[in-house]
């Protein structure tokens, strides 16, 4: 097995605070020509621990991978299963077995870390542990922005609240969501605008229903700006299932089937009935006058 440098935690929205702990394990598998890997779990440990608990996440598993290999240039990233073994394993079990096992021979952890069983592991236990077993690490203390941590429980609150200027600063890129685009009842093509559907996964953290400025990320690279709505349409009466909507600015084509990645800009209103299809229409379009001008203003994106 290739040696690696392995950086450790949950990493839940692939924030700044978790840069810090990714841009050292590159500069350190530089340095020990290495792999740079992420050791992370398929699902929050606190669901696993506390029982009744739920802990809605930033990101689905496949985006947390994205966001790490987009952004930091990390191609390898071990997603374990969480499982009650794993939660009770002894901590110094977790470094011979389930860190050596992959490779490890530095690791880096923020100062909070904590792991094995009861969290008994701490930040300065591994730095101890492993020095005493000739493998390296680095502890990378907490992010602060605006006199605040930088941290996914921050990041969640201001999701919730649609605030996603200030939640894309805390993570240093736009909130997003990748999905394979499904079939939905084709409502939007009969009034000029066909859109691209994504099941909305239950397990995150919802942003509030709405109307979003964003840019798709298409299979074959390009990014053209979309207005997405995130709702349960209430003009067209669908009850209470949740849709996730993209109607791609000038795009014409085909995507059934197809992976494609939403990154979420700016809300532009709250989603609500209109009293006609006609009415609906008029306001999608003026939505995406608005989102034209906001990249072009924000982004210097030309439409």
């Amino acid at each position: 097995m290739a040696k690696r440098v392995i950086a450790l935690g949950f990493f839940d929205g692939v924030h700044l605070g978790h840069g810090a702990l990714l841009r050292t394990t590159v500069q350190r598998a530089r340095e020990l020509q290495a792999e740079p890997a992420v050791l992370s779990f398929d699902s929050h440990p606190l669901n696993i621990i506390h029982p009744g608990v739920h802990v809605p996440l930033i990101n689905t598993p496949a985006d947390r991978e994205l966001l790490v290999r987009r952004y930091y240039g990390i191609p390898t990233v071990l997603l374990l299963p969480f499982t009650r073994a794993l939660m009770e394993m002894d901590w110094r079990d977790f470094i011979d077995h389930t860190l050596v096992d992959q490779g490890a021979v530095h690791v880096v952890a923020g100062e909070n870390f904590h792991f094995g069983y009861h969290g008994e592991g701490t930040a300065e236990k591994l730095r101890a542990y492993t020095a005493s077993h000739g493998i390296g690490c680095d502890i990378i203390p907490e992010v602060q922005m605006d006199g605040e941590t930088v941290s996914s429980t921050r990041i969640r609150a201001l999701l919730a609240k649609g605030d996603l200027d200030t939640a894309n600063r805390y993570l240093g890129h736009p909130h997003c969501l990748s999905g394979t685009v499904r079939h939905g009842k084709a409502l939007g093509r009969t009034i000029g605008i066909p859109t691209a559907n994504l099941a909305l996964p239950e397990d995150l953290q919802p942003l509030p229903y709405g109307v979003y400025a964003c840019l798709c990320k298409l299979p074959d690279g390009a990014e053209p700006m979309a207005v997405v709505n995130i709702g349960v349409r209430p003009t067209v009466a669908d009850g209470n299932y949740v849709s996730v909507e993209a109607w791609i600015l000038d795009y014409r084509g085909d995507l059934y089937g197809q992976p494609i990645t939403l990154d979420f800009y700016r809300m532009l209103r709250p989603e609500r009935r209109f009293p006609s299809l006609e009415a609906l229409q008029a306001e999608i379009r003026r939505n995406a006058e608005q989102t034209i001008a906001y990249f072009q203003t924000q982004r210097g994106i030309a439409p």
